[in-house]
């Protein structure tokens, strides 16, 4: 009787997309091999970061996740009853957007051209609008709706994309080092946002990160990847592997300790 509550528990709670399987999947540029058998189980509901070293092939597995970049293997979509969900919706926010920073486009106009496909100096109503704001208003960006993407900061413009990757709510978010070059208020405020999302909508969630610090204080599960997996589980599991060590050198690790060491002398006195 446990067994069966707790399946109607699970049923309930993973009623779409429950789990994203990986499975397998080989990449090779040329005679270059990228990546070789990268096997990976991502839940609904958690935050799984890919770490490693720059050209270990990390935004390589998104492109090819998406399909971007030629692959062999296989992806499974499983809804709560392990059987497939169909084709999900995915939502993606790349490492940068590349544009003219002298661009008289705002950001509706993104959204317009993005999700609507007419411009938005040809047709803004008030309802698009609205819809517009609400989109921001998830990831607290409402304020720069009329605002020339050229004059977003980094932290803005990366917010901006986040709430166009969550238009229509995706079964599915990868983010690739979605963060990269924003100052340190930026990096808590996105990972504070992207936490309180994966929350509200039990959403899977892919972050390719080098801020190791907020990886360990945000993620659910870590995978160490070196053109393959060297190591996944926990961030505690996974940051005293001596394997992430060696892949990142003891400087971070020392500190790492010493951070952990204050934190525990600070909670005793």
């Amino acid at each position: 009787m446990k067994e069966l509550k707790e399946q109607q528990l699970n049923d309930v709670q993973c009623s779409g997309l429950c789990c994203t399987k990986v499975k397998n999947f080989n990449v090779n540029f040329g005679n270059t091999k990228v990546l070789e058998n990268v096997n990976l189980h991502i839940h609904c509901g958690e935050l799984t970061a890919i770490i490693g070293p720059n050209g270990g092939g990390k935004s390589t597995l998104l492109k090819a996740m998406l399909g971007d970049v030629k692959h062999t293997g296989q992806l499974e979509y499983l809804d709560g009853k392990n059987k497939d969900s169909g084709v999900p919706v995915i939502g993606y926010v790349p490492q940068n957007l590349s544009f003219d920073s002298g661009t008289p486009t705002s950001v509706l106009d993104l959204f317009m051209v993005c999700n609507s496909k007419i411009p938005a100096w040809l047709l803004t109503t008030k309802g698009i609008k609205n819809k517009v704001r609400e989109s921001l208003a998830m990831v607290k960006a409402e304020h720069l709706i009329n605002r020339r993407i050229g004059a977003l900061s980094g932290g803005e413009l990366q917010r901006v994309l986040l709430a166009l990757a969550l238009d229509p709510i995706p079964d599915l978010l990868l983010l690739d080092e979605p963060v990269s070059g924003i100052d340190q208020n930026g990096l808590e405020v996105f990972y504070d946002t992207v936490s309180e999302l994966r929350k509200k909508y039990d959403l899977s969630i892919i972050l390719v990160s080098h801020d190791l610090d907020l990886v360990e204080k945000y993620a659910d599960r870590v995978v160490l990847i070196n053109g393959t997996v060297l190591c996944s589980g926990t961030p505690q599991e996974v940051f005293n592997n001596q394997i992430t060590s060696k892949i990142f050198g003891m400087t971070w690790f020392k500190q790492r300790a010493n951070d952990h060491d204050n934190n525990r002398g600070e909670a005793d006195a």
